[in-house]
């Protein structure tokens, strides 16, 4: 007897509220529901799936998330009914959410063991790590297509190499990119042999894991200039992305999400301090005229934060800064053309193009790795004792006027 599964929207009964949208499972003509905790408006709802707008909208990257976690959740039940196919016996509809409601139900598949450990991780406060792991298994899942889970001891060399071909020719990646997948996805099977969940068959040894060398191309001081002088009255959101974008410049390549955390309790006595989300190291950079007028400009009165990236209130801080740097980076490429910058334009291009002004203008490097925060970096121990804040804040400075005289 054939399986139906078929996702389905239920309006809400009051009028401008969402609706839900749960998995209907059909075994026997015996219907069963599987809640998936996703929710949207009737005009979302198109064709049996989520609608994502092609236009950038407050709820584009809401609906865009609950797409693709509805195909993942429908993947999982198809291959749970797969599995309850292959084993010969009989089944119903309820052993079927049943299989799909016990997360535990079977670690040795590869989307249960790296959701429990993606999960592990943010626990323990490694968000990135675990969005890192959870990009690797979703490619890996869209290779897949139709097959959907896999289990762990199903991994194999063969079957690695396919990918690798899937991410090379079908989806036009880089090695580098290959690489990045593989190496993410490697580590998860590592664990998983740790934890004893699969014998080790070393299916990653075939393809390559390696890092290639790449030619980085900097933003220069003209095309900063150009970004800076753009008229940009006619689209805020454009605006507010450049604004930014200089702000972070300015700041001496302060990377986005120390940007988006900053406070006003931070600036005093004419500097800014912060400590580095990535490796906590304390941070002064003295206070410019230019820093303070983009601060004029965009501060909420009352708020905690200099900059309106970060909602006042919010449980989930870092969901919010991914958003946000999604959604200025979106703006930022557009500027990008506009100025025919010959790299996408992105937040971090602003920390990278800091650091080539500098060197451009002849700042020696112990410098420049002190003024961004490379603490780990040889020639910034060597100087470290020797270098002070004035040093430092007059070779910001020297950028800053690079750009803006």
């Amino acid at each position: 007897m054939t399986t139906s599964v078929r996702m389905k929207f239920r309006p809400s009964r009051i009028k401008g509220k969402t609706g839900s949208v749960y998995i209907q499972v059909i075994h026997e003509h015996i219907a069963r529901q599987i809640s998936t905790g996703y929710k949207c408006y009737p005009h979302e709802w198109k064709d049996g799936e989520v609608a994502v707008p092609v236009q950038e909208t407050a709820r584009q990257s809401y609906l865009a998330h609950a797409r693709e976690g509805l195909q993942r959740l429908r993947k999982r039940i198809t291959s749970v009914i797969r599995h309850l196919d292959e084993a010969g016996q009989p089944y119903t509809a309820d052993d079927v959410v049943a299989a799909c409601r016990l997360p535990d139900a079977d670690e040795h598949s590869l989307v249960v063991f790296s959701h429990k450990l993606t999960e592990h991780l943010k626990r323990m406060g490694k968000h990135r790590l675990s969005e890192t792991y959870t990009s690797a298994v979703n490619s890996f899942l869209r290779f897949r297509g139709e097959h959907g889970d896999i289990r762990l001891d199903e991994i194999d060399e063969e079957m690695v190499k396919e990918y690798e071909h899937y991410l090379l020719d079908e989806c036009g990646l880089c090695r580098n990119t290959t690489s990045f997948y593989n190496r993410n996805l490697r580590a998860i099977y590592n664990r998983a042999v740790k934890k004893k969940l699969t014998i080790d068959r070393h299916p990653f040894a075939a393809v390559y894991t390696g890092v290639d060398k790449t030619v980085k191309r900097a933003v220069t001081i003209e095309t900063v200039k150009e970004i800076k002088d753009l008229d940009l009255t006619h689209d805020a959101n454009m605006a507010f992305a450049r604004d930014l974008y200089m702000m972070s410049f300015d700041l001496r390549g302060i990377a986005f999400v120390d940007l988006a955390m900053l406070e006003t309790s931070q600036l005093k006595n004419g500097y800014l301090t912060y400590y580095r989300q990535k490796t906590h190291q304390k941070l002064e950079i003295k206070w410019e005229e230019q820093m303070q007028e983009i601060v004029e400009r965009y501060h909420v009165k009352g708020s905690r934060y200099l900059l309106p990236i970060l909602a006042e209130t919010g449980k989930d801080i870092r969901r919010q800064y991914l958003n946000a740097l999604h959604r200025i980076n979106v703006q930022l490429k557009k500027i990008g053309k506009l100025v025919n910058c010959p790299i996408p334009l992105t937040t971090y291009t602003a920390r990278h193009g800091w650091a080539s002004a500098a060197h451009s203008l002849n700042i020696s490097t112990p410098f420049i790795s002190q003024a961004l925060g490379h603490d780990s970096e040889k020639t910034t121990h060597i100087y470290l004792n020797s270098l002070n804040n004035k040093v430092i804040d007059d070779a910001n400075l020297t950028v800053i006027h690079a750009v803006y005289t």
